[in-house]
């Protein structure tokens, strides 16, 4: 399958909240309901991400089939970290709020996509979300350590030194 990457469009909107609701719905089935829980990402976040180019879309001739949010910059949840440590202190971007529609090699496409734009990437998930822990290890991130989000929610940090 040929996926390509593209900025998300105000009319991908109802598209990219389907698969966001069949990727919460798989991971609760997969043992982690309270990432994204019933309602993330809110609408708005959507909005407002679409409106500043940082939301993306993952397409093949059969429509969209994957959305990511990159970001290049500081992140400023990433500011500090417990449990481990960030092994390069170059600029890098992160990856926020992937989700799929089931369809195989959305992670590897995003990542590929976000090595074009810069060398150094961030990734960060759930506890329980296993699925995604064993994907980003299979892409070769490494386990960096332990964030937290604004609220306080701890998540996994993993880097990846694009070589």
């Amino acid at each position: 399958m040929q996926y390509t990457v593209r900025d998300a469009l105000p009319g991908d909107l109802s598209r990219i909240e389907e698969i966001y609701a069949f990727a919460r719905d798989f991971m609760e089935k997969t043992g982690n309901p309270n990432q994204w829980g019933k309602t993330n990402p809110p609408h708005e976040w959507l909005v407002d991400d679409i409106r500043r180019k940082l939301l993306h879309v993952v397409e093949d001739e059969n429509g969209i089939h994957g959305v990511f949010y990159f970001y290049i910059g500081d992140d400023p949840t990433y500011g500090e970290i417990e449990d481990g440590r960030w092994r390069y202190s170059t600029p890098y971007g992160t990856i926020h709020r992937i989700a799929s529609d089931g369809s195989g090699g959305i992670l590897r496409r995003a990542v590929e996509y976000c090595a074009e734009q810069i060398d150094h990437i961030r990734i960060d998930t759930h506890h329980d979300n296993h699925v995604m822990q064993k994907a980003v290890a299979k892409l070769g991130f490494q386990r960096s350590g332990i964030i937290h989000l604004a609220n306080g929610s701890p998540r996994i940090a993993y880097e990846l030194l694009v070589q």
